[in-house]
This record gives C-alpha cells, sequence and structure tokens, in this order.
C-alpha cells in the first residue's frame, strides 16, 4: 500500500484518485475548492485536508491534476506548495496538460530541493480515468518511471515512458493535434450527412471501423449525437492545450494550419459561451 496525496479533484483528477483508493492505496486529497476535495474524500474513503502542507505532509507520492500551467506552478511553488512541504525524496507525479518548458524548470527545481519530479499527462478522456484505460506519456527519469509503474497500470493501460523531464508533455502535445483533427473531423461527418439528408449515426456505424475509424468516432461522435455536452473535456481545457502547441511550435517559426484552424473554431465557441461545455459540443458551432 502507497501513501498517496492527489491534488485537484476535477472530472479527471476525481476518477483517477478514486481507482487508486480502490485499488487500497491511502489517500489524502486537496482542491483548491475545499468542497470538492471533501465531497471526494466520502466517496472513496479517503482524508480531506485543507491545506497542501497537510496532504503531502508524510506521502512518498503525490500525484497533480490541475487545470493550467499557472495551477501547476502555483501548487509547486511557494511556502504552502509542494516543494516546501513533501518529505524528502518523494516522487511527484504532475498529470496535468502542461508546458513542456516549465515542465523541465520545475524538474530542476525539485531536485534541488531533494525531490524527484514526472510529467506524465493522460490521454483517454473521462471514460477511460473511470475505466483505468487511460495512455498515460511521462517524461523524467527512466528510474522514477519504472517506480511508479504500478500506480500507473492502476490509472491506464498504454503506459510509455518518452524520455527526459518535459517529453511527456510534448507527447501530450501531439496526441492534441491529433485529437483536433479528429474532433473537427467528426462533428463536420454530422453535418454533412444532415445537410444531404442522411442519418449520421448510420454513416458513422458504416465509417467507424475502416479507414475513417477514431477513438473520437467511437465516444465522442455519440455524445454530440445525443446532445449530451456535459464535458468529459472541457472547452477550455483543449484551448488552453492547443494553445501550448501554438507557443511551442511559434518558437520554432513553424505554423500547424489544421491546428490553428481548429483552434480558432474553439475559441469563437468559447467566447460564445460554451467554454464549460465538452468538446463534442463543437457542432453547435456549426
Amino acid at each position: 500500500m502507497a501513501k498517496i496525496a492527489w491534488i485537484g479533484v476535477g472530472v479527471m483528477g476525481k476518477a483517477m484518485a478514486k481507482r487508486l483508493a480502490e485499488a487500497g492505496h491511502e489517500l489524502t486529497l486537496y482542491n483548491r475548492t475545499a468542497a470538492k476535495a471533501k465531497e471526494a474524500a466520502e466517496l472513496m474513503g479517503a482524508k480531506a485536508c485543507d491545506t497542501i502542507e497537510e496532504a503531502v505532509r508524510d506521502r512518498d507520492y503525490i500525484f497533480v491534476m490541475v487545470g493550467y500551467p499557472q495551477d501547476v506552478a502555483e501548487v509547486m511553488r511557494g511556502e504552502a506548495g509542494i516543494f516546501a512541504n513533501a518529505p524528502q525524496g518523494s516522487l511527484i507525479i504532475d498529470m496535468t496538460t502542461s508546458s513542456p518548458e516549465l515542465a523541465r524548470e520545475l524538474s530542476q527545481e525539485a531536485a534541488a530541493k531533494g525531490l524527484r519530479l514526472m510529467d506524465a499527462p493522460v490521454s483517454g478522456g473521462d471514460k477511460g480515468a473511470r475505466e483505468g484505460t487511460l495512455s498515460i506519456m511521462a517524461g523524467g527519469s527512466e528510474e522514477d518511471f519504472e517506480e511508479a509503474r504500478p500506480l500507473f497500470s492502476v490509472l491506464g493501460k498504454n503506459l510509455n515512458y518518452m524520455g527526459p523531464a518535459g517529453c511527456g508533455q510534448h507527447t501530450k502535445a501531439a496526441n492534441q493535434i491529433a485529437v483536433a483533427g479528429a474532433t473537427a473531423a467528426y462533428t463536420e461527418v454530422i453535418v454533412y450527412a444532415r445537410k444531404v439528408g442522411m442519418d449520421p449515426a448510420q454513416i458513422f456505424q458504416a465509417i467507424a471501423t475502416g479507414a475513417a475509424g477514431s477513438w473520437q468516432i467511437d465516444n465522442m461522435a455519440p455524445r454530440a449525437l445525443r446532445e449530451d455536452f456535459a464535458p468529459g473535456f472541457f472547452v477550455k481545457h483543449f484551448i488552453k492545450d492547443m494553445r501550448i502547441v501554438h507557443e511551442e511550435m511559434e518558437k520554432r517559426d513553424t505554423k500547424l494550419e489544421m491546428l490553428e484552424t481548429v483552434l480558432a473554431m474553439y475559441e469563437e465557441f468559447s467566447k460564445e459561451g460554451h467554454a464549460d461545455d465538452g468538446t463534442q459540443a463543437l457542432v453547435e458551432l456549426y
């Protein structure tokens, strides 16, 4: 049994922490909105903490799953943060989709304080988080990755060590490029089918097992057809992810045309009041 602190119990974090608790590990939970931590703790038999200091005090492993790069920096740094309060030698695993540059900086800061840090973002959405079928992309020490493998195996089925600090985040950026294209593609299939007077569900059934098949068609297109726009993955977080890609490419004087087009569509959609919808709600923009 591992002693684990879990920082951030949103849609993904709550489901992932619950799996670790159900696997027999001892969890402490912290969330910026304390009521969410208390609700999650009751659900999984964990302990809710009012501060990060209390949550990480005697933990061997500290998982972080928050919203934005600035949130990652906030929970790591400062007198009230993880770095100042985690036990020496503990392994911090940041599963937030964040900036590769920040991941490298934080890894160096952690090492200077006698701590270990990995960036290990995930893909698979809320369904993958609940079912333990996530794809995990880890950057950092390979030795630390192997140490964390038993915990990762509770959360995911596709476990990947990608290289030094920041490489997990670069891999997730690549993942989000592919997701952007697939999401726009199935959305336009729906629009096309309706415009030509056919049933989109019937068309998806015909094409899903051929060359056009994708995880997005299998898992998100049915939600869009049901007009179930509840967030398995928030529009606002997808925009954040695509902006990270944009920033990385700007540094390298490169433009990814498809990614930029999808990003512009989601930014417009967000301005219309849909930031807290799920990504499958894009069909509403059309």
